[in-house]
């Protein structure tokens, strides 16, 4: 008996499929895990590259720098300067005699000292203010979720696409006559401080930032019996310092800065802010000495800047946590 051996098939091996594009990525294999910029790694490596990259950067660099800067050196100057030494034409790059008495005589002569007391109480004032109002309103929108809470917080942000020119009229009459109350607020701090304390933009600001935080944390205090006053107190504010000092920092700015508003609700010279009595005292003084009081309003915001300038970018980049 015989038996015929049948051919068996060759099995080939197949290749691999190609893993996803994601994967890919994910593993930092194939072209898309490369960091791509505008100029690419390849023409930087010749002369040429390098010469026109650092160019570029420079040039731009030092531009922006020379046009943010130049204002500031330019008022610092030109109070050092003669008054008819600023009246000259072409003016002076730099003045021929240094000056320094001529602060001094602005702080005597424009009453600097009752204004900066004056606008340091309103900004701190209006940072307490916008803190507790703010921070309650941001803390109940994001985690107590009210009813109609979305309605409510576009109308908030609906009040941002008011121009301020319009706002005037009204918030001057509610402080003159505030509604059941018949308050008049006019010529004292309330009228600072109770209209910044409204602000959507920053109760916008604070809600995105607790947004963020995570869930789990409040659930766990919760648990323990914690009320949502101490939740807030003890677990979200802590994690929100970066959110917390952006808004005290544009608070404080804004108001520090106002010219407007303090003109129309501090009328009596020892309660004016310090841009309203520099204004109301220009035409009496020579114009060196009213550069040389606009410079010494100035200092405490750029101060404040450089001493938070990391708070500030900290703050404007902090949008969640890491668990």
């Amino acid at each position: 008996m015989t038996t015929t051996l049948q051919p068996q098939p060759v099995l080939q091996a197949t290749p691999p499929a190609p893993a996803p594009r994601s994967t890919r990525k994910k593993n930092g294999k194939g072209r898309g895990a490369e960091t791509r910029g505008l100029v690419s790694p390849l023409s930087l490596r010749s002369w040429r590259g390098k010469l026109t990259y650092w160019t570029v950067l420079v040039v731009v660099v030092v531009g922006f720098t020379v046009a943010f800067v130049f204002p500031l050196y330019w008022m610092v100057t030109g109070a050092l300067k003669s008054p008819d030494e600023l009246a000259q034409i072409p003016p002076s790059f730099f003045p021929k005699e240094y000056d320094f008495g001529v602060y001094q005589e602005a702080w005597n002569q424009l009453q600097l000292g009752v204004f900066l007391r004056n606008t340091a109480l309103y900004a701190g004032g209006a940072w307490l203010f916008t803190l507790a109002v703010d921070v309650t309103a941001a803390y109940a929108l994001s985690k107590l979720r009210p009813f109609f809470g979305k309605l409510i917080l576009g109308l908030m942000l609906a009040t941002l696409m008011i121009p301020p020119m319009v706002l005037l009229l009204p918030t001057y009459l509610v402080a003159k006559d505030v509604p059941l109350f018949h308050w008049n607020l006019l010529n004292t701090p309330w009228a600072i401080w109770l209209p910044a304390a409204a602000n959507g933009f920053f109760i916008f600001l604070l809600k995105r930032f607790f947004d963020s935080i995570p869930r789990e944390l409040l659930e766990a205090a919760e648990i323990d019996g914690a009320s949502p006053l101490r939740i807030l107190w003890s677990i979200v504010l802590p994690v929100s310092r970066p959110i917390l000092g952006v808004v005290s920092i544009l608070s404080v700015v804004t108001v520090w800065k106002d010219f407007v508003w303090p003109l129309l609700v501090l009328p009596e010279t020892d309660k004016m802010s310090i841009s309203v009595g520099i204004a109301s005292l220009s035409a009496q003084m020579p114009q060196n000495v009213l550069i040389a009081a606009l410079v010494i309003a100035s200092l405490p915001t750029i101060l404040v800047f450089f001493v938070f300038q990391r708070s500030i970018m900290a703050g404007l980049t902090a949008g969640s946590l890491k668990g």
